[in-house]
């Protein structure tokens, strides 16, 4: 594919890749930066965290924040990537550990897609190596017969590797990271070889111990990590603005029309959500009880973009609580026997009685009904 047929590729993407969706960023922060850089970085440490957290260069550029939190969390996950620690950032499902990851190797490395994706079926090959059996079968072992995994490759390029859902992989699985991570080696048995890690490598983990098919972490592979935790948004107003900030981005991603008014709701969804996270209203003053789902920001985000497809195709196109509200049903309701009665609980005493809420308690009590 040619240099033009790959950009034009990366520009009708559904949803581009971070180092294509901001490379005009990345660009000009790279323009800008002449701090020093570890050894096959793409930016510097300060450059890197002003991608994720946001700033305005020298030349007026705006560097949009991809994450929105502490900034002493991002100076770590940053910093333990320039040592020979592997990273691993944990968090409660929807704390934006994959996009924080992906952005992070975006902008150390220029490529984000070395990136092996955990489930209860992922097999050893994912993580080290697998072969063209067509070729093994011809000419027996030989590196032409090899097929790197994401791991080997960017341990050989000096990149950064990802794995998500570290926890969802087999247990005996994850413990192969050991090997690569403590001795920086991956040892090909087959061929009496071994691939080192060049200066650059490193890897980057995701993990969550609250999500079911959940497999605990060995002292011996968890040791290998710098364990970074992402805190859900610490207030309303954080939250909000994450989930205006994505829904616009996977909006225009969409080709969906701007939303004028769409903040109020958005406001409400996130109040729900926090509120029934919390177990407690915002003024503190009512006990409520949990539903069985996360109500995490990602689910918020979901729920605010499916509301805004509605506004746009069916609606007036301005973002409503009609709109919103089924998704907020299907986001609360996961046991339909407990959740149902807790959602009832709270429209009826927390939704029904607040001020200015009575087009919002409508909405949600035509969906539940």
């Amino acid at each position: 594919m040619s240099g033009s047929a790959e950009t034009a590729g990366a520009a009708e993407a559904l949803r581009p890749h971070a180092e294509d969706a901001f490379a005009a960023e990345l660009s000009a922060l790279a323009a800008a930066d002449d701090r020093p850089r570890p050894a096959r970085w793409r930016l510097s440490p300060w450059a890197v965290a002003t991608y994720l957290l946001g700033g305005t260069l020298p030349d007026g550029t705006v560097i949009t924040p991809k994450y929105v939190g502490p900034r002493r969390i991002v100076e770590v996950a940053v910093t333990t990537l320039a040592t020979d620690r592997a990273l691993l950032l944990l968090g409660v499902p929807g704390t934006a550990k994959t996009w924080v990851s992906e952005h992070l190797a975006a902008a150390v490395s220029g490529d984000s897609t070395l990136l092996v994706q955990g489930t209860a079926g992922t097999p050893e090959e994912a993580i080290r190596y697998g072969w063209n059996y067509a070729q093994l079968l011809a000419h027996g072992p030989s590196r032409d017969a090899l097929v790197p995994s994401p791991v080997m490759r960017a341990m050989a390029d000096g990149m950064t590797a990802r794995v998500e859902e570290l926890t969802r992989i087999p247990a005996d699985v994850q413990d192969t990271l050991i090997t690569i991570l403590s001795e920086k080696t991956l040892p090909i048995p087959e061929l009496g070889a071994e691939v080192q890690a060049v200066r650059g490598f490193n890897l980057i983990a995701t993990a969550n111990d609250r999500d079911r098919g959940v497999n605990e972490l060995s002292s011996a592979l968890r040791r290998r990590f710098n364990t970074v935790v992402l805190p859900l948004p610490a207030t309303p107003d954080d939250e909000v603005d994450i989930v205006s900030r994505r829904v616009a981005q996977i909006g225009r991603s969409l080709e969906l029309p701007e939303v004028p008014e769409g903040v109020e709701e958005i406001r409400r969804v996130v109040t729900v959500f926090r509120e029934l996270r919390d177990g407690v209203t915002g003024d503190g003053r009512t006990k409520l009880k949990s539903p069985s789902g996360t109500l995490s920001t990602a689910e918020a985000i979901s729920v605010v973009t499916s509301g805004l497809a509605l506004a746009a195709h069916f609606g007036d196109g301005v973002l409503r609580a009609g709109d919103v509200a089924a998704g907020i049903l299907g986001a609360v309701v996961r046991d339909p026997a407990a959740d149902r009665v807790i959602w009832q609980e709270y429209l009826e005493t927390v939704v029904r009685e607040r001020d200015g809420w009575k087009d919002f308690y409508r909405a949600c009590r035509e969906v539940t009904a």
